[in-house]
This record gives structure tokens, sequence and C-alpha cells, in this order.
């Protein structure tokens, strides 16, 4: 098998695909987040989906920004690096997620509902540590990576411009969360996955298609 930078890019998207997906689905129907359910298998099923679903749309943004470098330019680099850097945090936080609260949800189980709450937008009444700080950053970097990076996506007109749209605007949607409480916050999340699938998809296809021929080449005799 032939490694190639079409190659790279074409499993990109398909990460990207992958990982909107997964995205999706883990918010269907998702429990209440308490210490009784973190000790459950559904729990550890849905955390290592979140696990997978972080390190494939590294991957999938990694190869969206590497094949339109010049087009989308600066702005492109702080979007692409703020995104990051949540995927990178998200990847983190699930890991401490799966293997550290579970053995800790029996012997501290006031330290996990507070890490829990923490996670899902409430407040800690107790002393978590950096987690109060990590989760704060993975916000901002998840509403600032989204915003940069879906203009910066949109004005390269490289990939298809209405998952541009739809990840800008819904990842800023996410901070509507605190005005809406009657709404079920997971529903933010389906934009994003949407825009991921259809980012995905659009740079998979772009690699599948073959280049046109150049017609201001010139044959030296």
């Amino acid at each position: 098998m032939t490694v190639s930078t079409t190659t790279l890019t074409r499993a990109a998207g398909l990460a990207a695909v992958v990982a909107g997906l997964l995205f999706v689905a883990v918010q269907i129907n998702h429990p209440h987040l308490d210490p009784t359910f973190v000790t459950t298998t559904g729990y550890a099923v849905r955390e290592t989906m979140k696990l997978v679903f972080a390190a494939l749309a590294l991957a999938g943004t990694t190869g969206m920004y590497l094949s339109q470098v010049k087009q989308t330019g600066v702005l492109g680099l702080l979007g692409y690096l703020l995104f990051g850097v949540n995927f990178l945090i998200v990847l983190s936080i699930q890991i401490v997620g799966l293997g550290v609260l579970p053995v800790l949800a029996r012997s501290e189980p006031g330290y996990v509902a507070d890490v829990l709450a923490v996670a899902t937008g409430g407040h800690a009444t107790g002393d978590i540590g950096l987690l109060q700080t990590v989760n704060m950053v993975a916000g901002v970097s998840y509403i600032g990576g989204g915003l940069l990076f879906g203009i910066a996506l949109f004005r390269a007109r490289v990939l298809a411009r209405w998952a541009c749209v739809v990840l800008a605007a819904g990842t800023v949607a996410s901070l509507a969360i605190p005005l809406l409480p009657q709404l079920n916050f997971r529903l933010f999340a389906v934009p994003t996955g949407v825009a991921l699938i259809g980012l995905g998809y659009s740079l998979w296809r772009l690699q599948r298609t073959p280049a046109a021929p150049r017609l201001d080449a010139t044959v030296v005799a």
C-alpha cells in the first residue's frame, strides 16, 4: 500500500465523518450523569465513544487544515490551533473519566459528583482542583476554535460552505445553553456533529476527484 498525501487526506475526511457520527450518537438518550451511573457499563461505552470522537476529530480537522493552508491563512491557523486544543483537552478529560472516576465513585462520590456537575455546565460545591479551569479552557477553545475555523474554511471556498456555516454557528450557539435551561443542552452538540460529517465527506470527495489537466502547460521540444 502506497501512503500519499491524497490517501492521508482522504483518511482524515473519513475520520471527521466518523467523529461527527459518534458526537451525534453519544448525545441520544444520554442518561443523567451521577456517581452511580459512572460505575455502569453504559457509562464506559459512552466515555469510550467520546474518547474516540476526540481523537478522530483532531485527525479530521488536521487534514482539513493541511489541505488548504494557503487558502485559510492566519485565521485558519488560529482556528485550527484553538479547535485542536479543545479536542486535546476533551481527549484528556475522557481518559480521566474512563479510567479514574469509576474508581473514585465508591470512595469519593462527592468529588465525582462535583466533577460531573462542572462537566455538564454546573458548579462544584467542593474543590476539584484544576479541572474547573481545564473545563473553562475547553469551552473557550471549542467556541472560539469552531467559529474561527468555520469562517476560515468558508472563506477558503474549498470544502462544503454550508458545513462551514453550521460549524461556526453551531459552536457559538452553545453560548445560549445557560439562557435556555428548558432545553436539553446536548441538543447543541448536534450541529457540530453534522458539520464534521459534512466537512469530512466534502474533504474525502474532493480528494477522490481527479485533478483537471492544466490548460496552460507548454511542451518544449
